[in-house]
């Protein structure tokens, strides 16, 4: 007996004003801020549903309207102890139009008396001035495609300030919604449009910087047929994520009121300074990926769930984070180690294999955004070096030994004969191409000086290149047993 499809259940649809435009369709958004919209609406008065827009021509629809846009989000993972397994129905999602096809319906929107939100996840670039953008027609670049939009709305409305938007892009870059702004208002420079409409998107528009954490698998290729043999039913917008999530939304303005998270039990924070979150979530779940899975790879360890489950390895992650990390974050110190708490069940996440190779991906960089801050700070605070962190930095040296550069990588291998490629910028694979073979305090001092890394010369803290030398010397010799000395010291 074939299995229905998603549409032909029966599903109470509830007509709701589309108060929320979307622009990105994408696995993240579905499962994060349209699953939080869809429970405002259970539990909450804020009856609003949101119009899904395709911000690129590439892709399709097709899923979306033979699903009558209903699909659903299962979230798997530990959390509080507990290994959770949930799915619900996602119903809030009025349209999902493509504008490449269906510019007039796109438009419409603008005029909606009811619009009030314009979430956004286009992508890292997606925030980026295109100075060679036209007004005409359907702009190319997404700050183009909202200033035309926000153009429309301003002359449907005769500049009423009361029309304003509240602007959350999601895309994972700081000060987004800053950023935004910036480009907007250039856009307007440069098509000339009236002061008046300039005045308008400063004065009766919210433009949010936000934060969001939530790691979304999307659809599960290998597990569908499992999963809807579980839910009952078919659905070809299945999106898996993990339980944990958190939306910090930064703004000058009071918005609370309008999304009252809060009164769903949403894990949603408004403040007027979101960056001593993003540092927290920078230095923390990040840092202890950075920190730990380089040398944890060369000990053995393929994914990070077997990494925490690790006597050794797992012993080290939990000591970088608790003893060299946490106490230098810049938040309330509870509120902190509850945070990392919640970090080593995301890592023991018993439905994703998380790779260890694939965190490797461009760690100098990675090492100097996410575990450098912590080094300086640590150091700064008590006068010596994080001996933990500086053993992440041999441990660092270690993974980039290898002299065999080709184009697609620093192909070299760990100790039990696998080989492994290195992936990162290509001045810094030539780098460690040229060095990393050469005497162990060459080497390590020739990293430490390359102020190109790091932006400051490293070897000016105290001792650092002895300790990092002395650690790499004892990786090379067994991996496990300089873990074991170096926790052990």
């Amino acid at each position: 007996m074939k299995m229905k499809n998603i549409a032909e259940l029966s599903i109470n649809r509830v007509s709701r004003p589309i108060k929320v435009l979307q622009f990105g369709e994408g696995n993240f958004l579905r499962a994060f801020t349209d699953y939080m919209i869809d429970i405002l609406n259970e539990k909450t008065d804020f009856n609003g549903n949101v119009a899904i827009v395709k911000p690129i021509p590439f892709g399709n629809l097709d899923s979306f309207k033979k699903q009558n846009n209903l699909y659903t989000v299962v979230l798997r993972g530990r959390q509080n102890g507990e290994v959770i397994n949930q799915s619900r129905i996602i119903t809030c999602i009025e349209k999902a139009i493509d504008p490449f096809s269906d510019y007039d319906e796109y438009i419409s929107l603008a005029k909606l008396d009811s619009l009030r939100f314009v979430i956004s996840n286009t992508t890292e670039a997606g925030i980026s001035l295109d100075e060679s953008d036209s007004f005409e027609g359907l702009p190319k670049s997404y700050p183009g495609k909202l200033t035309k939009f926000m153009y429309e709305r301003y002359c449907a409305f005769n500049g009423d300030k009361g029309k304003g938007l509240i602007i959350l892009p999601v895309e994972l870059i700081e000060d987004n919604g800053k950023k935004l702004l910036e480009c907007v208002l250039s856009l307007c420079d440069i098509w000339k449009l009236p002061a008046g409409f300039k005045d308008w998107v400063k004065d009766s528009n919210i433009f949010c910087n936000t934060l969001v954490d939530r790691i979304v698998t999307g659809y599960p290729k290998g597990e569908a047929e499992e999963i809807y043999k579980e839910l009952g039913y078919e659905d070809l917008l299945l999106d898996v994520g993990e339980p944990f999530g958190l939306w910090v939304i930064e703004s000058d303005r009071d918005i609370s009121g309008e999304l009252p998270f809060d009164k769903a039990g949403l894990p949603v924070v408004f403040t007027d300074n979101q960056k001593p979150y993003r540092e927290r979530k920078v230095r923390v779940l990040n840092g202890a990926h950075t920190s730990s899975v380089l040398v944890s790879y060369l000990g053995g360890i393929e994914i990070v769930r077997d990494m925490m489950n690790d006597s050794i390895f797992g012993k080290l992650v939990r000591n970088i984070v608790d003893n060299e990390i946490v106490p230098c974050v810049p938040l309330p110190l509870d509120e902190v180690k509850d945070f990392a708490n919640s970090v080593y069940e995301r890592f023991d996440n018993p439905f994703i294999d998380h790779q260890l190779l694939s965190i490797s991906l461009n760690s100098v960089s990675k090492w100097k955004a996410r575990v450098l801050p912590s080094f300086k700070d640590y150091y700064n605070k008590y006068n010596t070096l994080p001996k933990l962190l500086t053993f992440s930095f041999a441990s660092l040296l270690a993974f980039y030994t290898g002299s065999d550069f080709r184009s697609d990588g620093l192909y070299t291998k760990r100790a039990d004969g696998t080989q492994y490629v290195v992936h990162d910028n290509e001045d810094v694979l030539k780098f460690f191409a040229e060095y990393s073979t050469k005497p162990v305090m060459e080497y390590v001092e020739a990293a430490a000086k390359n102020t190109g890394f790091w932006g400051e010369d490293l070897s000016e803290y105290t001792g650092f290149c002895d300790a990092v030398a002395g650690y790499l010397a004892d990786i090379r010799a067994d991996v496990k047993e300089a873990v074991i000395k170096v926790l052990g010291e």
